[in-house]
């Protein structure tokens, strides 16, 4: 694992060192987070858990990573994709 239970990838992280990167670049690395994360983990508590660890950090308060983390916090559901048979058993 090359980050932590809350950031498997370290997309989070290494977003937030990325200098002068884009909201829009954000949001990309948002979703490729949300699709990366352990299912049996809650994806608003998650979110919150790394808006704490990051907020501490100087020049997180304008970081465009910051405000995706926090519209993710207001908008994101534990609804997740199956794959394979699983998903589409049920039709």
């Amino acid at each position: 694992m090359k980050g932590d239970i809350n950031d498997p990838k370290a997309l989070i992280r290494e977003a937030y060192n990325i200098e002068g990167i884009t909201a829009s670049e954000c949001r990309s690395v948002f979703l490729d987070w949300a699709l990366s994360l352990p299912e049996e983990l809650d994806q608003k508590a998650t979110i919150a858990l790394l808006l704490a660890q990051y907020s501490s950090e100087e020049g997180a308060e304008s970081h465009p990573m910051t405000q995706v983390l926090q519209d993710g916090l207001e908008t994101m559901t534990n609804v997740r994709r199956r794959g394979g048979w699983r998903g589409r058993r049920n039709s």
